[in-house]
């Protein structure tokens, strides 16, 4: 991403209501998170395929990757958005599912809400919920494994 690019994306932050802004690109990405009157950046690099024989070096200056997990036996019902995980409608209510719960495709399974809007976010599958992956409450991202179902 070129500079003029970059400083132009820090102004639009600053000057705007938006208080982060994440935008992946080929190169790589950029995240700017502004907090209280300042605007903090980060650039990761877009790392290039390392040969399966070898692992990747960490690079100076960057956090060591994560371990990917295996993905978990069964359907996964992942996150089509990036928001906060809730189990039930309201904090006293009963959670939707449980550990068991038979569900039909359709079914609401969770609530996640992104930008002051609850979203229901329903089965994708028929099944049984085998494990619950989401704390509620938690943030999640998109595309991050919720629920099991076999």
């Amino acid at each position: 991403m070129d500079l003029r690019k970059l400083k132009t994306l820090i102004d639009l932050v600053s000057e705007s209501n938006v208080s982060e802004l994440e935008i992946t690109e080929a190169e790589g990405k950029v995240r700017i998170v502004k907090s209280g009157s300042t605007v903090v950046q980060q650039v990761v690099p877009a790392a290039a395929p390392a040969p399966a024989a070898q692992a990747a070096a960490p690079v100076p200056g960057l956090p060591a990757p994560a371990p990917v997990a295996a993905e978990p036996a069964g359907h996964t019902v992942k996150s089509p958005m990036v928001g906060t995980f809730y189990r039930a409608s309201s904090p006293g209510a009963k959670a939707f599912v449980e550990i068991g719960s038979v569900v039909k495709e359709g079914d609401t399974i969770c609530i996640i809400e992104a930008m002051k809007i609850l979203n229901e976010i329903e089965a994708d599958k028929s099944g049984t919920v085998t494990r619950i992956l989401g704390e509620n409450g938690q943030a999640v991202e998109y595309g991050q494994p919720l629920f099991v179902i076999e």
